[in-house]
């Protein structure tokens, strides 16, 4: 099946920069969030982030409009059913998951693929919410989207050869690179990633070093773009906690317990640059 029209579940950071790629790259894409507010504010990004990109050359002002004319929005999950690949984006909650792939397998024909950005959650739970689980996949972008160029592709217990392909193929026409793996707690990314920020947090905890001193050795040491723990806050605490319970309830293993300290300030609120404040003070950050 061709792929022509993407639809995209949530319009957050994530959900924003998939609906933009595939939009530069030539797909009709329809963005989808339960409240306006929400699918505006994404917009609003998406237009500041591709005006970026018209300013550096990097496309054309024609190209940008071009994209911009290709998204649709709504917010009903049912509008779905005129996309050939839906890539659902909303938070890292395994239930709400669940009940939106509920909805749509029963909305879109049966031919139609099904895909998460899940970061960690496992892909074959996720399909046996649906009664599509060979069309099914995981389709893990990295953040941020318009910039990274790695789609991590997860095959589920069941997922067939046609549809990891399909996914491979509109990878490749995102200009991402998609790397295969299987389906695992973490999958290979986070697997590798968390439990080096988490170890990073326990080095704040216990006093080895300030978070400037720990992300300056990974920056200059490891030759890391980013520090540990300015990458947790980009990536939002809340998240890095959810994806280590995933890794330690799924591989049984205590070298995965999440840190204390990343608990606490989780349970403070103190979620890094989306609420202003995590390892580092982003409020008075223009």
């Amino acid at each position: 099946m061709e792929i022509k029209t993407i639809g995209v579940i949530g319009a957050g950071q994530m959900g924003a920069g998939i609906a933009q790629v595939a939009a530069v790259s030539g797909y009709n894409v329809m963005l989808n969030d339960i409240k306006q507010e929400f699918i505006d504010r994404g917009m609003a990004g998406i237009q500041k982030s591709l005006g970026k990109f018209a300013e550096k050359g990097k496309i054309t002002p024609e190209a940008k409009d071009a994209a911009l004319g290709r998204i649709k929005t709504t917010l009903d999950l049912n509008d779905m059913k005129a996309a050939d690949l839906i890539v659902e984006a909303v938070i890292e909650d395994l239930e709400l998951k669940r009940k939106i792939f509920m909805v749509l397998d029963g909305a879109c024909p049966p031919e139609t693929i099904l895909a998460s950005n899940t970061s960690s959650i496992s892909i074959t739970k996720l399909a046996a919410a649906t009664k599509r689980p060979q069309r099914f996949i995981g389709m893990h972008f990295m953040n941020p989207v318009p910039m990274m160029k790695l789609v991590e592709v997860i095959r589920g217990q069941v997922t067939d050869d046609a549809t990891t392909q399909a996914i491979i193929g509109v990878s490749k026409r995102m200009d991402k690179v998609p790397v295969e793996c299987n389906d695992f707690p973490g999958f290979i990314s986070n697997r590798l990633l968390m439990p080096m920020i988490n170890e990073a947090i326990y080095c704040v905890m216990e006093g080895v070093g300030t978070p400037q001193n720990i992300d300056e050795i990974m920056k200059l040491g490891m030759n890391h773009p980013m520090g540990p723990l300015a990458l947790a806050d980009l990536i939002g605490l809340d998240t890095c906690l959810h994806i280590m319970e995933v890794l330690h309830t799924g591989l049984g293993d205590s070298k995965y317990r999440p840190c204390p300290l990343l608990i606490k300030m989780v349970d403070a609120g103190l979620l890094g640059k989306k609420s202003g404040q995590g390892f580092y003070d982003y409020r008075q950050v223009k």
